[in-house]
């Protein structure tokens, strides 16, 4: 596969809702053909791991939302990073986002702006979501795509005494259309989709 076909997926799950999330995004983005899609957990990244984010096309970027911010654990591989931002390795890539709390709002926008400000320094290029807000209506449903209403990327909600499993298909499904939409952005970006 072209390293200019690749998207990855690098994320930090600390109770295994954004590891279901991530495994969302790999799911659309592994459905268009003529890309590959690549998980990548930050607390066992090794060199080879980090060669591979640095020859991708993409890079998704996921992590819970605690106390406001990335997880620790997360912001501990954006400050890894730093040797790349130097040499300016990720620049020109795709990147996009999502994260997960136990609040409805949870502060969740404050930690999709930081993955968006981190990529910018790298010089990468942000896909925000193209869904318009659902459940924001009358007619609306939290069964809706985008239920929490985000551009920035995806925002998910799973109740704080429940385990992955309990997650809501339609945060899922949220985030599968984001793999979708970084794929075929991939494609377009590389001139291998008109």
């Amino acid at each position: 596969m072209s390293e200019n076909r690749i998207v990855a997926i690098v994320y930090y799950s600390g109770y295994g809702h954004t590891a279901r999330l991530a495994e969302a995004v790999w799911s659309g983005a592994n459905a268009q053909e003529g890309v590959e899609a690549r998980l990548y957990d930050v607390t066992v990244l090794g060199e080879e791991d980090w060669t591979e984010l640095d020859a991708a096309a993409a890079i998704v970027f996921g992590t819970p939302t605690y106390m406001g911010s990335a997880a620790a654990k997360y912001k501990a591989f954006m400050e890894e990073s730093s040797k790349r931002w130097f040499a300016r390795l990720w620049r020109d890539k795709l990147a996009a986002g999502f994260t997960c709390s136990a609040s409805q709002a949870g502060d969740k926008q404050n930690t999709l702006a930081q993955l968006v400000t981190f990529a910018c320094q790298h010089g990468m290029i942000w896909v925000g979501l193209d869904l318009l807000a659902g459940n924001n209506s009358s007619h609306g449903s939290p069964d809706d795509l985008n239920r929490l209403g985000a551009s920035l990327g995806v925002m998910a909600q799973a109740n704080a005494d429940e385990g992955a499993a309990a997650m809501r298909t339609s945060d899922l499904e949220t985030a599968r259309h984001l793999g979708v939409r970084v794929a075929t952005q991939t494609l377009r970006l590389h001139g291998l989709q008109g």
